[in-house]
């Protein structure tokens, strides 16, 4: 028990006690003498109290002990519960109950007994004085006992809101986590694509220049204005999210951009065939969102990376699950430079966002080298320049020995069964 100092509560419980035990000796009208004895004992039952609260059970155990001394001193009379009333009282509120009912008892055991033998009426003594006795003892510990429990339930409310107030926090932590992880993975698509669009055209707007060849130039700059624009749309709209309610946020583009997104790209010089089967006006937006990013990704590197000449887009919705493809000519997996933890040939962080996005909503990706006549990337396949990994909740990664890239992606719908 931690040690507790007396305090203002436990002087008044001492001077109570003393008053008590002083005004039973002045009834008394005792020889000099004794009252001066009595008072002896009053001061010291009082200042028992003082360190009742630090040392509980010795105090009612000394308690006990100096009245049935003050009776064997056949000193006034005091009573048997006034003078132990305090001190019960104390020990049952600092969780020593069961010890004050003992010691309760054995006084009252005691003193009956030592009345009896005396000659006491015995119905005075077990029918009025027993009885008066007991309640006042059993009233006093059961009192002390129920401010303990009060105090024990404001401690555990207390730290139960403290426990709340505690998670409440985690939780505003990992949802700003969240939220910071969703604005830089929407950054990182958008001028990711943004920028391999504006240097590919910048690139052709270069050669045409030199080649005077003015209306590609402009057409070129006009791709570039066009992505440009585009990006800067979808900047504000998610980083707009920093100065408002989340909640309020401007929605995410979905597959209805996704024919602008292949339009802008097929401005860039590359022959995109886009094939859309199953409807997809329906699809939840999260898995909309989702889809669109993965194409974006997917068509980014092959504009940075691939050196491809021609990709095919394929989405597929079922009544179970959508499914895309994204697959190039170009030349697979040799062109994917070091990325930021790995070395070449391993997923960046533009794949390994990919690979996060689609775990989070429970589908797969696979992501490798293909091979003539579009072989699927072989699962488990290491040891060579041409790996690449990149791995969702049970998605594979291999290559075969070279070819295009391919991207496949699975996403369950809400509602069924993977």
């Amino acid at each position: 028990m931690q040690a507790t100092p007396p305090t203002r509560t436990d002087a008044l419980l001492g001077a109570a006690t003393f008053l008590l035990v002083a005004a039973a000796v002045v009834t008394d009208n005792a020889a000099p003498g004794r009252a001066a004895l009595a008072y002896g004992f009053a001061v010291g039952l009082g200042a028992l109290l003082l360190c009742a609260r630090r040392w509980p059970v010795p105090a009612l155990l000394v308690t006990a002990l100096g009245i049935v001394a003050y009776y064997m001193l056949d000193l006034p009379p005091i009573g048997l519960a006034a003078p132990a009333a305090a001190v019960l009282y104390r020990a049952a509120e600092r969780g020593r109950a069961v010890a004050a009912a003992v010691v309760g008892a054995v006084l009252l055991a005691v003193s009956v007994g030592a009345r009896l033998v005396e000659g006491d009426d015995v119905s005075i003594v077990v029918g009025f004085d027993l009885g008066s006795e007991a309640a006042l003892i059993l009233a006093v510990i059961a009192l002390g006992d129920a401010v303990r429990n009060r105090r024990s339930l404001r401690a555990e409310l207390a730290r139960q809101a403290a426990v709340a107030d505690e998670e409440r926090r985690r939780e505003a932590a990992r949802q700003v986590e969240a939220e910071r992880l969703r604005i830089a993975r929407e950054v990182h698509d958008t001028l990711g694509h943004t920028m391999s669009v504006v240097t590919l055209q910048s690139a052709v707007a270069e050669e045409a220049l030199a080649d005077s060849r003015p209306d590609r130039a402009r057409d070129a700059l006009a791709a570039i204005r066009s992505a440009g624009g585009s990006a800067m749309a979808e900047l504000r709209a998610t980083l707009g999210t920093l100065r408002r309610d989340p909640g309020t946020r401007e929605p995410a583009p979905g597959l209805d951009q996704l024919a602008t997104l292949v339009d802008g790209v097929r401005h860039s010089g590359l022959a995109v065939e886009l094939r859309v089967t199953g409807d997809v006006d329906t699809l939840p937006t999260v898995v909309g969102t989702t889809a669109y990013r993965v194409v974006q990704e997917a068509l980014t590197n092959t504009l940075r990376h691939a050196g491809a000449t021609r990709v095919e887009v394929t989405v597929r919705v079922t009544g179970a699950e959508l499914s895309l493809e994204v697959v190039d000519d170009g030349r697979g997996a040799r062109a994917v430079p070091p990325g930021p933890d790995g070395p070449p040939g391993t997923a960046g962080q533009g794949l390994r966002g990919m690979a996060e996005r689609v775990t989070l909503l429970g589908g797969t990706v696979e992501a490798g080298t293909i091979g003539p006549g579009r072989d699927t990337p072989t699962a488990g396949t290491t040891g060579t320049a041409d790996t690449i990994t990149t791995t969702g909740n049970g998605g594979t990664a291999g290559t075969v020995a070279s070819g295009g890239f391919r991207v496949y992606a699975r996403l369950p719908l809400p509602g069924s069964r993977t």
